[in-house]
């Protein structure tokens, strides 16, 4: 029975050898054609010039005149019918060329031809075109190449089941296997050659490509299935043979680099078997990579390094998902990016000159950047974006990624600093790097979570806290020094990366701030430490680069206002709630000095985010609650500050064309001083009546005002143009919908006249004039510096704002006759002719501003107020008065009315004039 399975185990392995008997016969037999083809040509050739010479059996006719196969069997002898056919398939063309009389010289397939010198084969559709043509007249080299390297895997696991041969038997049978192929291969090449040309082409690359997967599969199966060797001398082993594969892609053609890194990255799957620490596989995948690109920096075979990128990243990938080791994952996928930097190349120290990505994309019309830097590129942005959405199972795999995402980093703004194509890559690991620190504490990964909540509800006492948010800070300010120091040598670029250096760092404390809480682990003052101290740093090169830069103050404002920033952050950590505003009012001044005094329109950009910032407080954090609440002093001083800083800043941007800093200050400025008018008067009220009923018609309205300054703020900055236009539009009509609701309350069901409340406060100056006359005054006269806003939303909150005035002057004429109370019964005749005296002055008035303004919009209003007058009158008056009043009432009534009548058709025909 055993000697049966070894027979057929011989069988097995004389499938590859029968194989390559056949190839090596039909490679004889095409050389012998090759030399009866070149006989053919010499006497062609012998013929003399002009000279009519008699066809040989041999020759083949003209294109037109061509017969068919079975033509010249009726004329030939069999041997020169046999001979004419095979010429007749041997010149038939390939891929459509033009045929030609007589024999021609054979042509390198396009696919595989060697690139010229200065620059690499870039794979595009029409290579993958042609390899697939390649394929198919090729394919029995592929088969072969497949068979003899199963073969050698297979003889690795010979036996396993029965245990025939040993296990380091079968390693050292497959590694002897790979040799015998490797050897064979490189005596052909040597003997024949391995050129297009040459009869025995694709052969050593066959053999070879077969061997080296062999003896891949070996140190596989030795390390992973066997376990006989450990991890160090795995590695070496793999790396001797990497090497070797090295050496041989450079003598040999593209096959043998497309089949080797093909079947390397296969074999492991092939071979099968687990160990104790398999993460080592990291280390092959970076090995492989490391070949391909190796081979394409020799021979310019640009497509073997795209393929070795592929199999390198989606092996680690495989690796990753099937075994975890999420440090090992991170630290490769750095490896192969500077892999794919460095080694196409072949320079040490990068040197990636001409055009760079971002450049292809914002200005196409100059084409694309060189293939080296292309490659760069993508390996760079894929290990940056893998790098960013990789889970993590520890704190400490999580700190790796992070140093993984800074050195890349570091590596692009350092190492690479001589190569200018690459300036543009850096942003994509330092970008990874602030998202990855966004999203683990805002999903609270194993970093931040150890670092959250066991360093403040584990930690035993008298321990110190865990220094994590002090590590991520200083290798964020690593990075922005390092983008510092490369600003101070570049040219072309030191205001984008001195941008850099002024935002890494501070982005990062902002991130940390936000979703980290450092200060509930380490403490507030400790962290305002660490803040203010990166924000020296700030200072410190903000004066390195006005020192530097002379006229051109880009640099120097960039650090600016990081520091001012920084300093803002700081304060927010140590300081009280008034005192915070306070400081950021003063940082608001600051600003505007600095831009006066050293023109610095970016100061613009500061400026305009201080005016938010201060909105956010004195509307938010801490918000009107808390200027209601606080000691009256701290509310003055907040308010008053705030509104003295932005009336400082106006003045110091006075004569400067800075637009949006202007509009932010004056809107920012108009809403302060409206909000504290709100606090101070909700303050004065709750004092006066007692504690604050929130549903009362004051403190409805109340509610609303802030949200009326909002919306009015928001419609105001429409002015500007921009992308920001629409989202101030939303803005404002979400703050007019907020502000609508507890108007519409103090309107309807909490309207004294329907409520049964009581109004407070003296006559003309009450809480009537808090709820109705206040908003719709605010509705009404900011619409006067607001020519910019539509047409239907001026007429819209105009028409508000008169329904309140009116509805406020209604009930205080109530309130005059009827005391506090509105909602007792019945209406006097007294308080019923003063509706009536109070709409013809309305009428009057609205009369004589539109004869001033010339409007005919205002006359036709008034003239509506009038014509319900006049309705009022006579369907209500006339009902209700009695007496002498009545007679009053239509003699007052019908003497008004002539006189408006005169006077409107006065103030008619004089616009007419003035028209014509």
């Amino acid at each position: 029975m055993e000697g049966l399975l070894v027979l057929i185990g011989l069988a097995v392995l004389a499938v590859p050898v029968a194989v390559v008997a056949l190839i090596v016969g039909q490679v004889r037999l095409r050389a012998r054609m090759e030399a009866l083809e070149a006989q053919v040509a010499k006497l062609r050739k012998s013929a003399a010039p002009g000279e009519e010479r008699a066809a040989l059996p041999w020759d083949r006719p003209k294109a037109e005149e061509a017969p068919k196969p079975a033509e010249v069997t009726e004329v030939a002898a069999p041997e020169e019918a046999e001979m004419a056919a095979e010429a007749v398939v041997e010149e038939e063309p390939v891929s459509g060329l033009e045929q030609v009389s007589g024999p021609r010289e054979p042509e390198a397939p396009e696919e595989f031809a060697r690139p010229p010198e200065e620059g690499p084969i870039v794979v595009r559709s029409d290579r993958a075109l042609a390899f697939g043509r390649w394929l198919k007249e090729n394919w029995v080299f592929t088969v072969s190449a497949i068979s003899l390297a199963l073969a050698g895997i297979f003889l690795v696991q010979y036996g396993v089941e029965k245990g025939y041969l040993p296990p380091p038997a079968r390693v050292l049978l497959a590694l002897g296997f790979g040799a015998v192929l490797i050897i064979a291969g490189e005596v052909i090449r040597r003997r024949w050659g391995d050129t297009e040309q040459a009869a025995t082409a694709y052969l050593p690359s066959t053999f070879s490509g077969a061997g080296l997967v062999s003896m891949f599969a070996a140190i596989l199966a030795a390390r992973q299935l066997y376990d006989l060797i450990g991890a160090g001398t795995a590695l070496t082993g793999l790396g001797l043979i990497a090497a070797l594969a090295i050496v041989l892609g450079w003598f040999y053609g593209p096959f043998l680099a497309a089949f080797g890194l093909l079947g390397a990255a296969v074999s492991p799957f092939i071979v099968g078997g687990e160990a104790e620490t398999p993460y080592w596989m990291y280390i092959y995948y970076a090995v492989l990579a490391f070949i391909g690109l190796s081979v394409d920096a020799v021979r310019r075979w640009a497509w073997v390094s795209v393929l070795a990128l592929i199999l390198g990243f989606g092996g680690t990938w495989v690796t990753w998902t099937g075994i975890g080791g999420g440090g090992w994952h991170a630290l490769t996928l750095t490896v192969l990016a500077l892999m794919a930097i460095a080694v196409p190349p072949l320079n040490l120290i990068p040197r990636h000159q001409g055009r760079m990505l971002s450049e292809a994309f914002f200005k196409p019309e100059g084409g694309w950047p060189e293939f080296p830097t292309r490659l760069a590129g993508g390996a760079v942005a894929v290990s940056s974006a893998a790098l960013l959405m990789q889970q993590t199972m520890t704190a400490e795999e999580s700190i790796l990624v992070f140093l993984c995402l800074a050195a890349l980093a570091l590596a692009l703004t350092l190492w690479a600093d001589g190569a200018r194509a690459l300036s543009d890559l850096a942003i994509l690991p330092a970008g990874a790097f602030l998202a990855r620190l966004w999203q683990e504490g805002m999903g609270r990964g194993p970093l931040s979570r150890d670092y959250v909540w066991q360093a403040i509800d584990l930690r035993p006492p008298e321990t110190s806290a865990p220094a994590t948010a002090s590590l991520l800070l200083a290798i964020a300010a690593l990075v922005s020094l390092a983008a510092a120091w490369r600003s101070f040598g570049e040219r072309e670029y030191r205001a984008h990366w001195g941008a850099g250096a002024a935002l890494v760092a501070p982005v990062a404390a902002v991130i940390l701030e936000l979703f980290w809480v450092p200060g509930a682990v380490m403490g507030d003052y400790p962290w305002a430490l660490h803040v203010i101290a990166l924000a020296a740093v700030m200072v410190v090169l903000a004066e390195r680069f006005a020192r530097a830069d002379g006229e051109d103050h880009r640099r120097a404002a960039y650090a600016t206002l990081s520091a001012l920033s920084l300093i803002a952050l700081a304060l927010f950590l140590v300081t009280t709630k008034g005192a915070l505003t306070l400081a950021l009012s003063a940082l608001l001044v600051v600003a505007a000095a600095l831009d006066r005094r050293f023109r610095l329109p970016e100061m613009g950009i500061f400026i305009q985010a201080g005016v938010v910032t201060l909105g956010w407080r004195l509307v938010v954090d801490p918000g009107i609650g808390w200027a209601l609440d606080a000691v009256l002093w701290e509310t003055w001083a907040s308010f008053g500050g705030a509104i003295a800083a932005m009336a400082a800043a106006l003045w110091l941007l006075k004569g400067r064309v800075r637009t949006g800093a202007r509009v932010f200050l004056e809107s920012g400025l108009a809403g302060s001083a409206a909000l504290f008018a709100n606090v101070l008067i909700t303050r004065w009220i709750e004092n006066w009546t007692g504690l604050l009923d929130m549903f009362q018609h004051w403190a409805l309205s109340l509610q609303a005002m802030p949200w009326i300054v909002v919306m009015l703020v928001h419609l105001y900055r429409l002015q500007l143009d921009g992308a920001m236009r629409i989202v101030r539009g939303i803005l404002a009509a979400v703050a007019a919908l907020l502000a609508l609701a507890p108007l519409t309350l103090a309107v309807l069901p909490a309207n004294p006249l329907l409520s049964g409340d009581y109004v407070d406060g003296p006559l003309v100056l009450d809480t009537l004039a808090v709820a109705y006359a206040l908003p719709g005054l605010m509705l009404i006269l900011p619409l006067a510096q607001m020519p910019h806003v539509r047409r239907w939303i001026r007429r819209m909150l105009t028409g508000a704002g008169v329904g309140l005035l009116a509805l406020y002057g209604g009930l205080e004429i109530r309130r005059f006759w009827r005391g506090d109370l509105l909602s007792v019964q019945g209406t006097t005749q007294a308080e019923l002719y003063s509706y009536t005296l109070a709409m013809m002055a309305v009428g009057s008035a609205l009369l004589y501003q539109a004869i001033a303004r010339r409007s005919r919009g205002l006359r036709r209003l008034a003239m509506t107020v009038i014509a319900l007058t006049i309705g009022k009158v006579f369907l209500i008056d006339a009902s209700g008065l009695t007496g002498l009043t009545r007679v009053f009432s239509f003699l007052l009534l019908g003497l008004a009315l002539a006189g408006l009548a005169w006077l409107n058709r006065w103030a008619a025909g004089r616009q007419a004039k003035g028209e014509e």
